[in-house]
C-alpha cells in the first residue's frame, strides 16, 4: 500500500489530533488521491467548456446563483436559515448587477460579502489579514470580535446535548496557540500552491481539516473553513471554481461531522478516511455546479423561445419558478401556488396552466389535488 507522508511520526495513545506527536504531519494513500485528482481536472474542464455557451450577463447570473445557494447551505449547516431573496439582492449588488430594493439584513449581507471576497481573492496568498478580513465580512456589526481570533482562556469545545450534560465532540488548541498554529498552516498552504507538487484536491482536504482543528475564531469557523477549501481549489485552477461544496455537504451533513470526528481523534494523523470522505465530496460538488450551469443554459433557451408568448401572469409564475433553481418548488408547482403568486381566479389559473403545458413549457404529473407542474427541461 502506497502511503503519502509529509513528515514521519508515530504515537501510541489516543488524543485530539493537535496533541499528537505527528501533528501537522498528515499522510494518506497516494493512489486514492490520484484517482480523484484526474476526475477533478476533467470536471473542471467540462465546467469551463460549458460556460462558453453562456452569454456574459448569464455568466454573472450563474455566479450569483451558485454563490447564493452556497451561502444558503453553508449557513444552514450551522443552523442559520437565511432569506433567499435578500441574499440574492446582496450578491447581485456585489457583482454590480441591478437590484430592485436595498438589502438591510446583516446575516445575508455578511455571508454574501464573505463568499464574494473568496470569489475575488482566490489568487491571493493565504494570510492572517485575509482570514480576518473574511471573518469581519461575515459578521460585520453582529459581533464585537468580528475579524479577531479568539483570546479567552476557557477551552474551545465543539459540543452538543444538554447544557448540564454536554457531549464534547472536539476540543481545539488553547487560544494562546492559535497564532502559532495558523502560522504553520499559512506557511504550508502557500508553499503547496507555490510548488504545485501536491494534488489540488489533497491541499483543499488537508487545509479544511487543519483549519477546523485550529478553530481560530469564537464563531464562524465552519463557514470560513469551507470558504478556505473553495479558495484552495480555485487557486489551483487559477480561476474561480464556482463549486457547490456546502450544498454537497448539506445533503448528508451527519457524514461531514462523522468524518471530522474520526480525523480529529486517534493514535496518529493518518487521514486516509478523511480523504475518502472529502475527495468524493469535491466531485459531487463539481457535478452539482455542472447541473446549475446546464440549468442556466436551458433557462435562457426557454425564455428566449417562449417568454414573448407568455401573458403577464404566466411570465410572473415562470420567473418565480426559475428563481427556485434546479429543483423548482419543493414538491412541484401546484394550482394553489399559481393562484397565490398571481391572485388569479381558479378558472384563469387552470386555463393558464393548461396553456403552459400545451406550449411545452411545463409538464404535468399526478391527478386532482395531487396535480403538480414542472419545468419541461
Amino acid at each position: 500500500m502506497a502511503i503519502m507522508w509529509f513528515i514521519k511520526g508515530n504515537l501510541l495513545t489516543m488524543k485530539w489530533n493537535w496533541q499528537l506527536e505527528d501533528w501537522r504531519e498528515f499522510y494518506y494513500q497516494a493512489e486514492l488521491v490520484e484517482q480523484f485528482e484526474q476526475e477533478f481536472i476533467d470536471l473542471s474542464g467540462q465546467a469551463l467548456g460549458a460556460l462558453r455557451h453562456i452569454e456574459k450577463d448569464g455568466r454573472a447570473q450563474l455566479r450569483v446563483e451558485i454563490i447564493r445557494d452556497e451561502a444558503l447551505q453553508t449557513s444552514e449547516i450551522e443552523g442559520e436559515f437565511l432569506d433567499r431573496d435578500s441574499l440574492q439582492s446582496s450578491l447581485r449588488r456585489q457583482f454590480g448587477l441591478q437590484v430592485n430594493e436595498e438589502n438591510k439584513l446583516l446575516k445575508e449581507k455578511g455571508i454574501s460579502e464573505l463568499l464574494f471576497n473568496v470569489f475575488e481573492s482566490y489568487g491571493e496568498p493565504l494570510s492572517h489579514e485575509l482570514l480576518q478580513r473574511w471573518h469581519g465580512a461575515l459578521f460585520q456589526k453582529q459581533r464585537e470580535d468580528a475579524g479577531q481570533y479568539r483570546q479567552h482562556s476557557a477551552p474551545m469545545q465543539v459540543v452538543s446535548g444538554a447544557i448540564h450534560e454536554p457531549t464534547v465532540h472536539f476540543e481545539a488548541p488553547p487560544s494562546s496557540q492559535v497564532l502559532e498554529e495558523l502560522d504553520a498552516l499559512i506557511l504550508w498552504y502557500n508553499k503547496q500552491h507555490e510548488k504545485k507538487t501536491t494534488p489540488p484536491v489533497a491541499i483543499a482536504a488537508i487545509t479544511h481539516l487543519w483549519f477546523e482543528s485550529i478553530h481560530p475564531f469564537e464563531d464562524g469557523n465552519g463557514r470560513v473553513g469551507r470558504a478556505l477549501a473553495e479558495k484552495s481549489l480555485s487557486q489551483s485552477l487559477q480561476r474561480p471554481a464556482l463549486i457547490s461544496l456546502s450544498t454537497a455537504i448539506q445533503r448528508k451533513k451527519s457524514d461531514y461531522y462523522a468524518a471530522f470526528a474520526k480525523a480529529q481523534s486517534g493514535r496518529n494523523n493518518e487521514i486516509t478516511p478523511w480523504m475518502q470522505y472529502f475527495l468524493p465530496l469535491v466531485i459531487d460538488a463539481q457535478q452539482l455546479s455542472l447541473k446549475t450551469i446546464d440549468f442556466i443554459i436551458k433557462k435562457g433557451q426557454l425564455l428566449q423561445t417562449h417568454q414573448k408568448n407568455f401573458n403577464e401572469r404566466q411570465n410572473k409564475v415562470i420567473l418565480r419558478v426559475l428563481q427556485e433553481g434546479l429543483n423548482g418548488f419543493k414538491g412541484g408547482l401546484s394550482a394553489s401556488n399559481y393562484r397565490s403568486i398571481t391572485q388569479a381566479p381558479t378558472t384563469t389559473v387552470t386555463r393558464d396552466l393548461n396553456d403552459l403545458v400545451a406550449k411545452g413549457v411545463l409538464k404535468r404529473t399526478g391527478e386532482r389535488k395531487g396535480t403538480r407542474y414542472w419545468l419541461n427541461f
